[in-house]
C-alpha cells in the first residue's frame, strides 16, 4: 500500500512557528497581569502596525527595567511582530498567555482531590498506590483535555463556561482564535506544546521511590525511631540490599521493599540462605503474587507483607503462615514474627 506523502505547507509551518515563538518568550518573561494589560490597551487603540508596535516599544522601554532579561525578551518578540496578522498573532499569543495559570490550576485540581483521598487510606494499600502511581500523569492528561474543550469552546464562539466578568474578554479571544485559524494556525496543538512544558515544570514526579518512602512512613508511624533506620548491603550476601534494616528488642530486621517483586524476590531466597538477620521480611503490594511463589518465599522463613485488597480477597495468603496484610505491620506483629513456624 502506497502511503502519501505528507506535506505541511511553508506559510501553514511558519506562522505556527512563530505562534510557538511567541507563546515560549513571554512564558519566559513572566509578565505579571499589569504589564501585560499594558501593552493590550496599547492594541486596543487601533492605531496603525507599525504605530502600534512602535508604541509598545517605547512601553517597554519606559516601563521594564533596562537591560533586564524581561526587556530583552519582549524586544525579541517584537522584532518577529512584521505584519498586521503577526501582530494580531502576538496578541493573541499575549491574551493566552494570561489565562494560562488559570487552565493551569484547574488542570491540578482534579489531581488535587484525588490526592486528598490519601489522608484516610493506608499507605501500603492498592487504592493508595494507584492515585500515587498516576499522581503524575493526571494534571497532564487534565490539561490536554481542558485545552481541547477551551479551544473548541473558542472556535465556536460559546462563552457559557466562564463568568460573565469575563465574558467579553473571551468573546474577543474567539474572534482572533477564529480568524487566526483561517490563516493557518492551529491553537490548540500550539498552545498545548507550551501548555504541557508549563505543566511539567509545575508538578513533581514521584512515582519512582514513593512506595519505599511510604513504608518508611509507616515504620516511623509504628514506633520504629527514623534515626534507626538505614539501607545497607546484607554483609554475607552483598548482592542483596535491605530498603529498611533495623533493631528492635535486641533482634535485627532486614526488609526488601518492592511494589512487584517478578523474579526478584528468588534473590532475597538466596541471601536468606546466606544471611545472619534475625528477620527477614519482604513488603510488596501483591499484585503479581501466585501461591507457588509465596511458598517458595516462606519456605525459606521470609516472612511477607501484601496490600490489605489483596490479603483480602486471596484465600491461600489468609491460609499460609507469616504472611499478613499491611494493615497488621505494627510493633506487635513485628515482635513475634521468629515465633511464627515454617509452613
Amino acid at each position: 500500500m502506497d502511503i502519501k506523502k505528507l506535506d505541511i505547507r511553508k506559510e501553514k509551518f511558519d506562522i505556527n512557528l512563530k505562534f510557538y515563538f511567541f507563546l515560549k518568550y513571554l512564558v519566559k518573561t513572566n509578565l505579571s497581569d499589569n504589564q501585560a494589560t499594558s501593552i493590550l490597551k496599547i492594541y486596543s487603540l487601533k492605531s496603525s502596525f507599525k504605530l502600534a508596535v512602535s508604541q509598545m516599544i517605547t512601553h517597554i522601554e519606559d516601563k521594564i527595567k533596562t537591560g533586564s532579561k524581561k526587556q530583552k525578551l519582549l524586544f525579541e518578540i517584537l522584532d518577529e511582530v512584521d505584519s498586521e496578522l503577526s501582530l494580531r498573532l502576538f496578541i493573541f499569543s499575549l491574551k493566552l498567555y494570561m489565562i494560562k495559570d488559570l487552565l493551569l490550576r484547574e488542570a491540578k485540581l482534579k489531581d488535587l482531590l484525588n490526592v486528598s483521598k490519601l489522608e484516610n487510606l493506608d499507605p501500603l494499600s492498592l487504592e493508595y498506590d494507584k492515585i500515587t502511581l498516576y499522581s503524575p500523569y493526571a494534571t497532564r492528561v487534565n490539561g490536554a483535555l481542558l485545552s481541547l474543550i477551551f479551544f473548541d469552546k473558542l472556535a465556536n464562539n460559546e462563552t457559557n463556561f466562564i463568568s460573565q466578568d469575563a465574558d467579553n474578554y473571551i468573546k474577543s479571544l474567539s474572534k482572533i482564535a477564529i480568524e487566526l485559524r483561517d490563516n493557518g494556525v492551529e491553537p490548540n496543538q500550539i498552545f498545548m506544546l507550551m501548555f504541557s512544558e508549563s505543566i511539567n515544570q509545575s508538578i513533581i514526579s514521584n512515582s519512582g521511590s514513593n512506595y519505599e518512602d511510604r513504608i518508611f512512613s509507616v515504620l516511623t508511624s509504628i514506633g520504629i525511631k527514623e534515626d534507626k533506620i538505614e539501607k545497607i548491603h546484607d554483609k554475607d550476601d552483598s548482592s542483596t540490599e535491605f530498603d529498611f534494616f533495623f533493631e528492635l528488642n535486641g533482634k535485627t530486621y532486614g526488609i526488601g521493599a518492592k511494589r512487584t517483586l517478578r523474579e526478584r524476590y528468588k534473590q532475597f531466597i538466596k541471601t536468606a540462605q546466606m544471611s545472619k538477620i534475625d528477620v527477614m521480611i519482604e513488603i510488596t503490594l501483591g499484585i503479581d503474587l501466585s501461591e507457588e511463589k509465596v511458598r517458595a518465599i516462606r519456605n525459606h522463613d521470609v516472612f511477607l507483607f501484601v496490600a490489605d485488597e489483596v490479603y483480602s480477597t486471596q484465600k491461600y495468603l489468609q491460609e499460609i503462615e507469616g504472611v499478613y496484610s499491611s494493615t497488621d505491620l505494627t510493633i506487635i506483629t513485628l515482635e513475634g514474627l521468629n515465633a511464627v513456624p515454617l509452613p
